[in-house]
């Protein structure tokens, strides 16, 4: 999900598996109220490609499409909420939601601030950029990621985990990159909007340790779909 401050130290799998897929589920129920057919609906198509991804099995995958399609137990009633504000040591962070209570998130996400500051809307976000995202593995050796970039209308690039390619997107262009990567080499793993801090702040250690565990408690409320934060390194 958006919890990149995880980056450096892997949550443990099978610790993590069960509530990852509770995320994705959700986010497939949420775009599949536009449309269970993914070729017709790019925000489906961007959710399933993201549980493919982390390896949803297919019957759960399934059945949230169904789900939020209305066409098993009623429509998915998931509203999506944004809270501002700041970790220990003043590091801005911006919390997604995907509720189906907002009176139950607001209550947990302030029990969840009380070791940093809830922020009002907009005090926090003016200093990150709303941008897409697209993690993306060369189909073979000859691709080139800084052709595919600029032929593709992708803003930027940047290496990502193992062999894979993260290209940056503004935020209105995401789906129309993510359809061309693949003519100039490149197959897409997941496409997604995400917020990046522009003036991420440094920590020492013992202060980065802090702020991880205030977020590692956020990331973990079942109501918390993304998690960005403006920490270095």
């Amino acid at each position: 999900m958006g919890a990149q401050w995880k980056a450096k130290h892997k949550m443990d799998a099978a610790n993590a598996k069960g509530r990852i897929f509770t995320k994705l589920a959700k986010e497939i129920a949420v775009a599949a109220r536009n449309g269970a057919d993914p070729d017709m609906n790019a925000k489906l198509r961007s959710a399933i490609d993201a549980a493919k991804k982390a390896s949803m099995p297919k019957d759960t995958l399934e059945r949230a499409i169904k789900k939020g399609a209305g066409l098993l137990d009623g429509p998915a009633n998931y509203e999506n909420v944004v809270y501002e504000g700041f970790a220990p040591h003043q590091v801005p962070v911006i919390v997604e939601c995907l509720t189906d209570n907002k009176n139950r998130s607001a209550m947990s996400i302030r029990q969840l601030f009380r070791k940093g500051q809830l922020a009002t809307s907009g005090a926090v976000s003016w200093d990150f950029k709303h941008l897409g995202q697209i993690e993306a593995e060369p189909i073979n050796a000859d691709a080139d990621a800084e052709l595919a970039a600029i032929e593709a209308g992708a803003q930027d690039f940047e290496a990502g985990d193992d062999n894979e390619v993260v290209f940056l997107t503004e935020a209105t262009d995401l789906d129309l990159v993510a359809k061309a990567l693949p003519e100039f080499g490149f197959n897409v793993l997941t496409a997604k909007l995400v917020y990046r801090a522009n003036n991420p702040v440094a920590l020492d250690d013992t202060q980065r340790a802090e702020v991880e565990a205030f977020l590692d408690a956020i990331d973990a409320d079942d109501d918390v779909q993304n998690v960005y934060v403006g920490l270095a390194g």
